[in-house]
């Protein structure tokens, strides 16, 4: 005997369209670069936050809240469709945005960061990667679509 089992008709976005792949061709690299930074990131703010926390309050908080930005991007991208592909860019945008008052905020009062952050001098310690990372994103993210 065999049961037939019915599957659930999709709601909402998925019912309107299929969920669009926003991780092809250059878009798989943005992932991996992402992916990087997530764990670069989150290495680095945990360990600081853990171990030397009253040192640099400021800066190891803002490493952390750059690992969750890169974490949040990395995620929308890999999950694909319309609603993920907004919320990315706007994450970008927010991302470019604090790597930007940041990287300011650290040449213009380097007495406010006794050590460095993600996105201190725009992210100098990371090859400029953080300036350079939301900047493609956003570009990526913007390609016309099919």
């Amino acid at each position: 005997m065999s049961e037939t089992r019915q599957v659930p008709e999709p709601v909402g976005e998925a019912a309107a369209e299929p969920r669009r792949k926003l991780v092809t061709g250059p878009g798989t690299l943005l992932v991996w670069v992402y992916g990087v930074m997530v764990v670069g990131a989150v290495s680095r703010s945990a360990y600081q936050i853990a171990t030397e926390f009253d040192r640099a309050p400021l800066a190891y908080t803002l490493s952390a809240v750059a690992a969750v930005v890169y974490a949040f991007i990395t995620y929308t991208l890999v999950r694909g469709g319309e609603r993920a592909r907004v919320a990315a860019l706007v994450c970008c945008a927010v991302e470019l945005a604090g790597v930007v008052l940041v990287g300011i905020w650290t040449l213009a009062d380097p007495s406010a960061f006794p050590d460095s952050t993600v996105w201190s001098e725009f992210g100098r310690g990371y090859l400029f990667i953080p300036v350079i990372l939301p900047v493609t994103g956003i570009l990526w993210l913007r390609r016309p679509r099919a």
